[in-house]
């Protein structure tokens, strides 16, 4: 298969214009429907539906553009590594993270690797669900849980994290602090949504599962631990137990940890054809021990 051809046919998938994607590509309109055409010959079978409006990918131009995606980045990601062997990695790591992840954890990843590889840039994002919303132009991304990813991907289980009761000192003393998973019913809960799970079912340490009625329910993480912080009531959050900066240590207590919570796995997931790429992997070397060691 022709790659320029391939990609000539995903820019107008992705565009859903010849225009715009011999704009994108940088090319005629004139060559960029040539290999689109081309690529169609050697399929035997029509690729795109021409409309007045643009053009749209048929069944099969569908079913070629989600392997084509993989094929294309698959080819470059091996020119990179085989361009950058023996030098300092350089370019662009484009991260996804969940929301919510303190940056207590991620301010001093970011200036490790800063300082470790000056050269390397990097664009972060930030999803509810990285899992569900892994894409082509992401080379790394952290996500929790058990549900795997879609799709051809190498998966890290870089540490765990505990997952429990809190609420401020100040809300315990206004408000009582309960002695068993029924006094809950008379308090303020807020609620981390583990995607893929219901905020309304909290875990118990004996594996079971309670219906609640929470005030707040996301999946950010670090609005639900402020929310505690300042007295809105008790949050079911994962916890990497590091210190709130600015915060004195008994700013936050444990509420029943012997009855309610659980153990999440934390996932580093890579694209296989990005696995070998010398800027991925000197990423990886560097940032696995960092967050293992929390």
């Amino acid at each position: 298969m022709d790659l320029e051809e391939l990609r000539a046919f995903l820019a107008v998938v992705e565009t859903g214009s010849f225009l715009t994607a011999a704009k994108v590509l940088k090319l005629s309109r004139g060559t960029l429907r040539r290999r689109v055409d081309e690529l169609e010959i050697r399929a035997g079978i029509p690729l795109l539906e021409r409309t007045r409006l643009g053009a749209v990918a048929t069944e099969a131009g569908a079913v070629l553009a989600a392997r084509g995606r993989l094929l294309v980045q698959e080819a470059g990601a091996l020119l990179e590594s085989v361009r950058d062997i023996g030098a300092e990695p350089s370019g662009v790591v484009r991260i996804m993270l969940p929301v919510g992840l303190p940056p207590q954890i991620l301010t001093p990843i970011a200036v490790t690797l800063r300082a470790r590889y000056p050269a390397l840039a990097f664009r972060v994002r930030f999803s509810d669900h990285p899992v569900g919303e892994l894409l082509d132009d992401v080379d790394l991304a952290i996500h929790f849980g058990t549900q795997g990813p879609q799709g051809p991907f190498i998966v890290h289980e870089i540490f765990h994290l505990k997952v429990w009761l809190i609420a401020s000192s100040d809300y315990l003393r206004r408000r009582g602090t309960p002695r068993s998973i029924d006094d809950l019913a008379h308090h303020d809960l807020l609620s981390w949504e583990l995607p893929g799970e219901d905020g309304q079912l909290w875990p118990t340490r004996s594996g079971g599962v309670f219906k609640v009625a929470p005030k707040l329910m996301c999946a950010d993480i670090h609005l639900l631990r402020h929310c505690a912080i300042v007295g809105l009531g008790i949050a079911l959050v994962p916890d990497a137990m590091l210190p709130d900066p600015g915060l004195p240590e008994e700013a936050l207590c444990p509420v029943l940890p012997d009855l309610v919570g659980k153990e999440i796995a934390v996932r580093l997931m890579v694209p296989k054809v990005l696995s070998e790429s010398p800027k991925i992997k000197a990423v990886l070397n560097l940032i696995q021990p960092f967050l293992a060691s929390i």
